[in-house]
């Protein structure tokens, strides 16, 4: 959100962001770039029903003095009371963006049904979610784009993460940069690095799990590779830890259906690094199988284990798909082709207009 934010045509555009609590990294960098953000409740309790326009009215005048013409939600639930506010504090459309593979529950048909359009995450999102005739209509697939300032290859200038290895023998550095939560599918990729000789594997992501992050340390031991994966906890400087890799990884796992377009893939992929990832919703969408990276079938360590053995056997192969990924997101998921796509869908409403594909 704010990557669209502050790419707006300011001239034809003027956002106002509204959080339900403050602080966080997102927050203060947007106050700091003194940008409008509004703390106030979006959503609400929907039970009980029989107060439920009364109550959606009381939020709603907090919103009424913006005067917002175009209501944008970028939250993960499926609520439905923030589109009766936003219709009830006199916005002209409300859009919302599907972020996850989630569905099933009614509340997300009524939130679809009262949505004017819905941007969806990837390409699978439309038939299986909104194949229906009240919905069809009003999707528009945009998928997340990356800054190529801050995500290009580049020369490693200094080992921030794997100086504590002896890196006197050749050893192949491979990095996941997803959260330790189990729809990452970790434990596959553990399970794969465990038949990879001499490979080392950084998790770079923060413990979201105790009980799930607890797990991921029992099975390095048991499998013998704790030596071998490092849990980094999170890492602030992406773009350096990339560039330290040889291989990126993306293990997730269909099961879960969690995953909509994800931006650590695509992130890996502008880097220029030869990427593997499984083959789910989202990542189809971003990996040309066999050209600009390699796609297995999910939950399947032996699969995940051939194919970085693969890239680790072949760096002509490596090279080439790293230039290929690179290539693939300039052309098609560049973070100024997200924010065009979203004006234009912005004009769309806003004008009355029918919809238009915005890939």
């Amino acid at each position: 959100m704010a990557n669209i934010l502050e790419r707006l045509d300011e001239s034809r555009f003027e956002p106002i962001v509204c959080v339900q609590t403050p602080g966080g990294k997102i927050y203060e960098e947007l106050i700091s770039k003194e940008y409008q953000v509004l703390v106030a409740p979006f959503t609400i309790p929907v039970k009980p029903y029989n107060s439920l326009l009364k109550r959606a009215k009381l939020a709603a005048d907090r919103f009424k003095p913006l005067k917002a013409d175009l209501w944008h939600s970028f939250h993960y639930a499926d609520d439905y009371s923030e589109p009766i506010i936003a219709k009830l504090a006199g916005a002209h459309g409300w859009v919302y963006t599907k972020k996850a593979m989630g569905w099933g529950s009614r509340a997300w048909k009524i939130r679809s049904f009262l949505a004017d359009r819905i941007v969806a995450d990837n390409q699978d999102m439309p038939q299986l979610f909104f194949n229906s005739p009240l919905f069809r209509n009003k999707v528009s697939v945009i998928h997340h784009g990356v800054n190529l300032d801050e995500f290009h290859p580049t020369q490693v200038k200094d080992k921030k993460f794997s100086y504590k290895l002896d890196l006197s023998e050749t050893k192949t550095l491979i990095g996941c940069v997803a959260h330790l939560v189990p729809v990452k599918g970790h434990p596959t990729l553990i399970e794969a690095v465990s038949r990879l000789e001499g490979a080392h594997l950084f998790l770079a992501g923060k413990p979201m799990d105790e009980e799930y992050t607890r797990a991921l340390h029992e099975q390095s031991e048991v499998l013998g590779v704790s030596e071998r994966v490092h849990f980094m906890n999170g890492v602030e400087d992406v773009p350096a830890f990339l560039a330290e890799m040889e291989i990126a990884v993306l293990p997730t796992w269909n099961k879960w259906r969690k995953e909509g377009c994800p931006v650590a893939l695509l992130e890996a992929m502008a880097c220029g690094k030869a990427c593997v990832a499984t083959d789910v919703p989202g990542s189809r969408d971003i990996i040309e199988d066999g050209v600009s990276g390699l796609l297995v079938e999910p939950e399947n360590a032996v699969a995940l284990a051939a194919a970085i053995q693969r890239l680790i056997d072949d760096p002509e192969l490596r090279e080439s798909m790293g230039k290929a990924a690179h290539f693939r997101i300039e052309e098609h998921f560049s973070i100024e082709q997200e924010v065009a796509a979203h004006e234009r869908l912005y004009e769309e409403i806003m004008s009355g207009k029918g919809r238009k594909n915005d890939r």
